[in-house]
């Protein structure tokens, strides 16, 4: 009691300005849940399943902040300089925090070890803060209810501010690495304001200004050099030389190249490798068209490197229109502009014939009065929940409504030996909304053996199935061979459920089988 009593004594005899305080607060409120974001975002990227990863990271790091605030009772002196030091702390080791998240993941197999540890002493200091500057306040003004009720206010409209400012500013301009930088410094510029706005109460004010200094020039050097230090970090998860990348607003662009080998990934996902995904898209276009009635309108959702669209636009002047729906803008002007990419797809991203437009495949069947008489469904695999909903039987009903009678869908569909369960619960959620449908696969070496769903709302067979266009792989030999499915592949046939918004089983099946890998 003594300790206190002499600590408050001297904080009323120099009355102090607590707006500089309530500002700090606020500051230290935006830096918290960027943290938080930076840690979930990473892991999600580095490991799928963001529910999880976010779970994880938001309850590790509210418990670790309880932990924080339990302990700030052991602190009774000096209060000034246990604030300015543990955010001197935060700034260092949550600047730093996305380096050693991705150096542990590339370079280490200790990734959960690293980013546990991680959330935790980061959640402890941001449990440390907001007790310490509440008590420093509250013995200034000696008034708990005001004291309080300021502090959590401006608490909580930072976190609001960092919430919105992660995703929407500096995740697409700056990336993780950098931007857990520019956190980190504002960390340390709090502690900065601080020192020089009561420094009257600091007892080790010159090894504060030091260390400030010290951590300041760190951390700054980091966030200039980061775009550096991310590629390094980066080079390391692929196999071949990184050629161009970028963090758009809905995720992260990466194209590689070895000789003749141009790869295109998203989110660490391949897409395709320019050597191989003439199998891929020859399988995934022209069964469909070769049996549909018509072929004047075509619907290709997803499908931004344009390859899919070249595909359809063998068939000349039989199509009229194709509709290119894709999320990512970046995407599809990346695809239409690299001379790379435009030799492969044959520039077929500026032939008059495609439109495109850039918003969610879900949205855009909600909203468009258009039937198609083709559709080509060429989306990434189900590993996140927002791609889940583009594999749910409600996406498969407005597939279902936009479909010409007489017309065709073909559905890429993971794979039916890597992930069998995957495939037949696809398959059986198309089929769930009254569609006919057929299976069929193929080796695709850079994918392995991929599969795909054939579906109409009409009984047909696979049969009629003619090729009358050129192409590099799939002729009418092999096409009656692509249609079959060995033992082990059809195992899961009649053992999984359908998939939908409110159970979301394909992605528990899709985690599950390529977690093996």
């Amino acid at each position: 009691m003594t300790n206190d009593n002499n600590n408050k004594g001297k904080l009323n005899s120099q009355s102090i300005n607590a707006t500089p305080l309530l500002f700090a607060v606020f500051i230290i409120a935006i830096c918290g849940i960027i943290y938080e974001l930076i840690i979930g975002a990473i892991s999600s990227y580095l490991l799928g399943d963001s529910v999880k990863q976010y779970s994880i990271t938001i309850g590790l790091f509210m418990s670790a902040m309880g932990i924080g605030s339990y302990a700030t009772k052991y602190f009774r002196r000096n209060l000034f300089d246990v604030f300015v030091t543990i955010e001197l702390l935060i700034g260092v080791f949550g600047g730093l925090s996305a380096i050693f998240l991705f150096a542990a993941y590339g370079f280490t197999n200790i990734y959960y070890l690293v980013m546990y540890l991680t959330i935790i002493i980061i959640g402890i200091m941001v449990g440390l803060e907001i007790p310490i500057i509440t008590r420093i306040i509250e013995e200034n003004e000696n008034n708990l209810r005001i004291t309080i009720a300021n502090v959590l206010s401006f608490d909580y409209i930072g976190a609001l501010l960092g919430s919105l400012a992660f995703p929407l500013i500096l995740l697409p301009h700056l990336g993780e690495i950098r931007a857990a930088f520019l956190v980190g410094l504002i960390n340390i510029s709090v502690a900065i304001l601080i020192i020089y706005k009561y420094k009257g109460f600091i007892k080790n004010l010159y090894l504060m200004k030091f260390f400030a200094f010290l951590f300041a020039l760190l951390i700054f050097i980091g966030f200039i050099t980061g775009n550096y230090t991310a590629s390094f970090i980066e080079d390391s998860f692929y196999r071949d030389k990184v050629i161009y990348r970028q963090q758009t607003k809905y995720q992260k662009i990466v194209v590689t190249k070895h000789r003749d080998d141009l790869r295109l990934f998203l989110n660490g996902n391949i897409q395709f490798s320019s050597i191989d995904e003439y199998r891929y898209h020859e399988a995934l276009v022209h069964p469909a068209m070769s049996l549909s009635k018509e072929l004047k309108n075509i619907l290709i959702l997803g499908g931004g490197d344009g390859l899919a669209a070249r595909e359809i636009l063998k068939y000349g002047n039989k199509v009229k229109n194709i509709v290119l729906v894709d999320l990512d803008p970046e995407v599809v002007s990346f695809c239409s502009s690299n001379p790379l990419i435009k030799d492969l797809n044959n520039n077929s991203l500026e032939n008059e014939k495609v439109e495109i437009i850039n918003t969610d495949a879900y949205k855009y069947l909600e909203d468009t009065k258009k039937k198609f008489d083709v559709i080509i469904v060429d989306l990434p695999d189900p590993n996140n929940e927002a791609l889940n909903k583009l594999y749910t039987n409600l996406f498969y009903r407005l597939i279902y409504q936009h479909l010409h009678e007489g017309g065709f869908v073909a559905i890429q569909s993971t794979s039916p030996y890597y992930a069998n369960e995957a495939y037949w619960c696809i398959r059986n959620t198309v089929e769930s909304e009254g569609f006919f449908t057929n299976g069929y696969h193929l080796n695709v070496p850079s994918f392995g053996d991929w599969g795909f769903t054939l579906a109409s709302k009409e009984s047909f067979s696979t049969e009629d199935i003619k090729l009358t266009i050129p192409t590099r792989y799939l002729n009418n030999d092999i096409l009656g061979s692509i249609f079959y499915f060995a033992k082990d592949e059809k195992k899961s046939q009649d053992k999984v459920e359908v998939n939908s918004l409110t159970n979301p089983v394909l992605l528990r099946y899709y985690q599950k089988a390529w977690s093996s890998y």
